[in-house]
């Protein structure tokens, strides 16, 4: 019996980690796969499907947000780019984190009122766009509380024709 008891004991000490291991796994796991959907959620440009990814309270570059300014901002830039994509090519999580590379693509149909400032004002060029962007977004009960993106504006830019291509002295 006492042997027993002794096992039981030990189990639970050699057990609890890998258990916290497990359930943190698992979050990670849910966690992308509500990111996972984004890229498709923007492909429909759908604002009310894009924003029910995010929290009421959500903030966007640190700055508090919500849903009402996600909507103005995708529909800023749904008015630029009406073809605008987000293809996801890779993704990784760590806790309640969970950041992503996208190709973001779209052609320059309209003009920009308040997302990228470079844009602003800009009449459209009719010219077509792909870059790299990394997001990096905070879940909280399945939502996102938190996003950061870094983007490629300067290779957007000059494939827009808006400032001339910088030359590469090694080609």
């Amino acid at each position: 019996m006492r042997r027993a008891i002794t096992i039981v004991i030990f189990m639970t000490f050699i057990a609890s980690p890998f258990e916290g291991l497990c359930q943190q796994s698992n979050l990670q796991e849910e966690n992308k796969s509500i990111i996972r959907l984004q890229p498709e959620h923007l492909r429909s440009a759908d604002r009310k499907l894009i924003v029910s990814d995010w929290a009421e309270d959500g903030q966007n570059f640190g700055a508090p947000a919500g849903r009402q300014k996600i909507t103005e901002l995708f529909d800023d830039i749904y008015t630029t780019f009406p073809d605008y994509r987000f293809d996801l090519v890779g993704i990784i999580a760590e806790g309640d984190i969970v950041s992503i590379r996208v190709k973001a693509s779209g052609t320059h149909l309209g003009v920009m009122q308040k997302t990228i400032r470079e844009l602003r004002g800009v009449l459209p060029t009719q010219k077509h766009f792909e870059v790299d962007h990394i997001h990096w977004y905070k879940l909280k009960d399945g939502k996102i509380a938190d996003h950061w993106a870094v983007r490629d504006d300067l290779k957007m830019m000059e494939q827009l024709g808006l400032i001339p291509i910088a030359a590469n002295p090694t080609k």
